[in-house]
Formats: C-alpha cells, structure tokens, sequence
C-alpha cells in the first residue's frame, strides 16, 4: 500500500490543486490513498498578513468539497487540530504511526521542490517519502528537474508528474472575490457556491 501527502494553506483550493491529484493518480507512483492535509499554519507563511484569509474550518469544508469526487482521496484535520506550525516532518511520522507498512509519498510543486533543502529536517523527510513533484509545463518540468538534482544528491527519490496547464494562484483568486470578479473557470463549482454563500475573503468589505 501506498499513501500520498498532499499538504499546503489551500486558501482557497483550486482546480490547480485537483488536477494536481489526478496526476498523480494517473501516474507511475499510482498510491493507494491521498491525504489532502491543510495546514494550521504554513511554516513560510506565518508572519503575513492574514486579512481576507479564510478560517480553518472553512479550509477544510473546501477541500472536502473539492476532492469529494476523486477515488482514494480523504481530507485530514491533523495539522489543523495541533494548532501550531505545520512541519511536514512531524505530518509524515504520523503518517508512519498509523500506516507503519505504507510507502509514503510527499507530492508538492515546483516552488516548494526549489526550497526543500531549507525546510525544518529536510533529511527525515526525503528518508520517510518519495517526493512526487508536479509539473504545469514542459518548462516547469526543465526547472524541476535542475531542483531534483539537490534532493537526489541528498539521496531523496524524486519522479515528476505532469499535469495540466494551470497559471493562476491562490492569491490571484482571492483578489479576484474581493474584486467581484468571475472564478467560476479557476474553482469546483461547489466551493464557489461555499465561498460566496459565507462571503469568504469579503469580511473587510463595508
């Protein structure tokens, strides 16, 4: 058996991020079971400002929303319930204590890939898990595989998904709710409905 950690603030989760599993799916590594993980707190973005951030529990009830559809995926509270920063380290030796005959894998993009030989026990983390690294183009699949060389040479085991196209952000989609703009094509249907129905990212508005 294998389980995939997807973790990240999915402020809010997007298409990008759905397709991203999908890929991964589809792909070679194939796991068994894909742990959607939002964090209490990213460890790189705490400190910023979290006005028009949406809360935890919404967070969680958007990702439900997003991956209900996807075979094999389940959301987590892990992170969420420890209330402290989320190490990925510390996620996957849970991850082991509950699933000790598992193969872990860790999927992440390209700028989380360039930085992972800063994060907190970059070595545990490549010793507990396969990274799956996903790619939006054959450019980013170039840039990835130039940031794979540090984590194989740390003796990390990196193999690149591709999948499709996606080139808004999180923070790009948030602008666009405050803005009254459309982003019905950038996010499931259902957490559009959410995100409007509790005036997520709006709550500064007069």
């Amino acid at each position: 058996m294998t389980t995939a950690l997807f973790g990240g603030s999915f402020d809010p989760v997007h298409l990008g991020h759905v397709n991203a599993v999908k890929a991964l799916l589809r792909s070679s590594l194939a796991p068994d079971r894909v742990i959607i993980m939002p964090a209490f707190v990213n460890p790189f973005k705490a400190g910023l400002d979290m006005e028009n951030r949406a809360g935890c529990e919404d967070r969680l009830q958007m990702c439900r929303l997003a991956f209900k559809a996807l075979p094999h995926c389940e959301v987590s509270d892990f992170e969420i319930k420890k209330a402290t920063l989320s190490y990925t380290a510390d996620t996957l030796e849970h991850l082991r204590e509950i699933y000790p005959e598992n193969k872990l894998i860790l999927m992440m993009g390209s700028d989380s890939l360039e930085t992972l030989p800063t994060w907190n026990r970059f070595h545990d983390i490549i010793r507990m898990a396969h990274i799956a690294a996903v790619s939006r183009s054959s450019e980013e699949s170039r840039r990835i595989e130039g940031y794979s060389e540090a984590v194989r040479a740390a003796g990390g085991r990196v193999t690149v998904i591709e999948t499709e196209p996606f080139d808004i952000s999180s923070t790009e989609i948030r602008k666009k709710i405050v803005n009254n703009q459309d982003i019905s094509c950038y996010v499931d249907g259902n957490v559009v409905k959410y995100i409007m129905s509790k005036s997520i990212y709006r709550q500064g508005d007069s």
